[in-house]
């Protein structure tokens, strides 16, 4: 538990705090008077928490938790509805009879119309969380207080309820908005379990040792595999938003049918699953299933003190877990990126001069060009390469978790926390490398806190009052202009240049000159083999492909082709996906002519000729010569038949 220290002033909300006030003075309240505090009666109370039945059952065990984490420090914890009305609290015996003078009791209302700007209200109002201190509350009544409130949203995204914790303002912990918020997301997480009950739901995370805790992903299907919902993690990690995924299936989002699902969880002992999401990040998962009698789930216990985690069960085409340590062991240093492109020898000769030197080092390029493969690279050719290498991506974790993901929490500091804690992600790199992928994600009030500890090597955990002595070496990447985000008010100019010590940029795919080396070396490390080789044709196809996913794209493309290929061991068109070949065909310049097949010879167009119009009469001309048979056309074309089908309208 921690212990609160006194302020004088909260974290800046000054815009949200500015906006409520106009809000609160539109509504006719006024400052110094003195509002109507009644509540709600006995039976009417009563009614609305059954109204609210759902929200009340699963939030109490939160605030019982949460409330153990601030209990004697002059504070309370509250739940309101999604109006505003308190539905029940708990707190300090003292504080409440102050609490009580204002109202701040079950039954009574706090939205911003009744009370004008104050944490709960204006929570609702913004739909985000917000921390209301002293005299940023709009009636003077209540300037006593400070409040920290994080809205409750359904698996719609809509507020349905307020936690908050309010009490003295002299009392005031930096940390309380942490706990609040994480509070609520467990609350969010335990609702969506209860709704989606009758479904398949699959838990999921990048690290294993996450799943079955507050970190974790969620996403529910039908047991046909339709897309249902996702709890605000699953979201955020999947990428895209609720109306998108409504599109979506099980397969489509994790590359995996679902009766291979059925099948995995047949077998007699289980593991996690190893899947592999539609934007080509992999992730552990387990997954649930009850639907009436039939039923499966897997619910993976937590190692034991001496113990390892049930190792991860690979599916369809992902990479074995040894598989992966060994493709990570041959492209282990510097000198295993050399592949004769000019740009990366003059990063590589960069580095090189300042490894063990204390230089913090920035790699700039876009996503996908392997600043990952390069940090790790210089890590283990630094003098800390026999210590621990922890990557953490700042742009795909919830702004929620990130500040518990980097600096780790003490025992029971939230609810949903481990009994015995966890260690953040920088005392994990205690005497290695730390390296923040993305840093130009990370939300604004936590670049102050990253910066003290780069500065004073000390980290102090949530829930803590005890700083911990940290020694790592920080590497960041980001395929932002720092400076840009500078201009833009969201990124801190004293962290850019703690940061900016060397910067290198790795040049995208497309501009380098080593493509025919990079992709030997990536056969070798999916295929485990040096069998597999890509036909000539193909090898000019990747040349004159644009490669927006640049190396994280070519590798998905040349793993799911190794699968295609089998027995086969060249490697040629046929082994192509076909969005692959669709971008080839509509490529400006075209890359489309260079796909073999019986297509009719095309006669010179005019002068002037559009793109377009060549290729529609491609199209046409080679319709006509096969009798109109698409299936027939997209073969001689070398594209799919849904290329065909979505150019036929256009045709002469």
């Amino acid at each position: 538990m921690y212990q609160p220290t006194a302020t004088t002033a909260a974290p800046d909300m000054a815009g949200i705090i500015s906006t409520s006030h106009e809000r609160s003075l539109a509504y006719g309240l006024c400052p110094e008077s003195k509002q109507d505090f009644g509540a709600l009666a006995g039976s009417e109370l009563s009614l609305l928490i059954e109204q609210n039945k759902m929200l009340h059952t699963h939030a109490l065990p939160a605030m019982e938790t949460l409330y153990q984490q601030i209990i004697n420090t002059h504070n309370m914890v509250l739940l309101t509805d999604a109006n505003g009305v308190i539905l029940h609290s708990l707190g300090d015996a003292d504080f409440l009879e102050k609490a009580n003078r204002v109202a701040l009791q079950p039954g009574a209302a706090w939205s911003e119309a009744c009370r004008g700007t104050n944490a709960i209200g204006t929570a609702i109002a913004e739909k985000s969380a917000a921390l209301v201190h002293a005299d940023q509350h709009y009636l003077q009544a209540n300037h006593f207080l400070t409040c920290s409130a994080a809205p409750i949203t359904d698996h719609h995204g809509n507020v349905v309820g307020v936690l908050d914790v309010s009490g003295d303002q002299r009392s005031y912990h930096k940390h309380t908005m942490a706990l609040v918020r994480m509070s609520a997301l467990m609350i969010e997480n335990q609702l969506f379990q209860a709704t989606f009950e009758d479904a398949i739901t699959l838990h999921f995370h990048t690290r294993p040792e996450f799943i079955g805790t507050l970190m974790e992903g969620i996403a529910s299907f039908t047991p046909g595999g339709r897309f249902l919902s996702a709890n605000r993690s699953g979201l955020f990690q999947l990428g895209l938003s609720y109306a998108a995924l409504q599109t979506h299936t099980f397969n489509s989002l994790f590359g995996l049918p679902v009766s291979a699902l059925f099948d995995h969880y047949r077998t007699a002992a289980p593991g996690l699953l190893n899947l592999c999401m539609h934007n080509g990040v992999r992730v552990y998962g387990r997954a649930q299933l009850r639907l009436g009698s039939s039923h499966f789930q897997h619910v993976l216990a937590p190692p034991q003190d001496g113990e390892h985690a049930a190792r991860p069960v690979s599916m369809a085409a992902a990479p074995s877990a040894q598989h992966a340590a060994n493709a990570a062991r041959k492209l282990s240093g510097l000198r295993y990126l050399r592949t004769g492109d000019p740009q990366l020898e003059l990063v590589i000769d960069k580095v090189t001069r300042v490894l063990g030197k204390d230089i913090p080092i920035m790699i700039m390029g876009e996503t996908g060009t392997g600043k990952e493969l390069l940090a790790q690279a210089i890590h283990n050719d630094s003098p800390r390469g026999q210590g621990p290498f922890i990557p953490v991506n700042c742009a795909s974790i919830p702004e929620t978790l990130i500040e518990s993901e980097l600096f780790g929490y003490e025992d029971g500091a939230f609810t949903g926390a481990r009994k015995k804690g966890a260690v953040g992600r920088i005392l994990q790199a205690n005497g290695g490398t730390l390296f923040l992928d993305e840093i130009g994600d990370m939300p604004y009030s936590l670049q102050a806190r990253l910066l003290r500890v780069l500065q004073e090597r000390m980290v102090t955990p949530l829930g803590s009052s005890k700083s911990i002595p940290v020694n790592v070496e920080v590497i960041c990447a980001t395929n932002h202009n720092l400076r840009d985000r500078i201009a833009k008010g969201l990124f801190r100019e004293d962290l850019y240049y703690r940061l900016n010590g060397l910067v290198v940029k790795l040049p995208p795919l497309r501009e380098r000159t080593d493509l025919e080396t990079v992709v030997k070396k990536i056969i070798a490390i999916e295929s485990n083999s040096t069998r597999y080789t890509v036909a000539p044709e193909m090898l000019e196809l990747f040349r004159c492909h644009k490669w927006p996913g640049n190396f994280r794209q070519l590798t998905n493309l040349l793993r799911t082709a190794i699968v295609m290929a089998g027995d086969e061991y060249e490697i040629s068109q046929r082994h192509m996906p076909d969005d692959f070949l669709d971008d080839i065909a509509t490529a400006s310049p075209p890359c489309g002519a260079q796909l073999h097949g019986a297509a009719p010879a095309v006669h010179a167009q005019p002068a002037g000729a559009r793109l377009e119009d060549v290729e529609h009469s491609l199209i046409q001309k080679t319709l006509a010569a096969h009798g109109g048979n698409v299936s027939a056309t997209a073969r001689a074309l070398g594209v799919s038949r849904n290329t065909i089908y979505r150019k036929m309208p256009h045709l002469k």
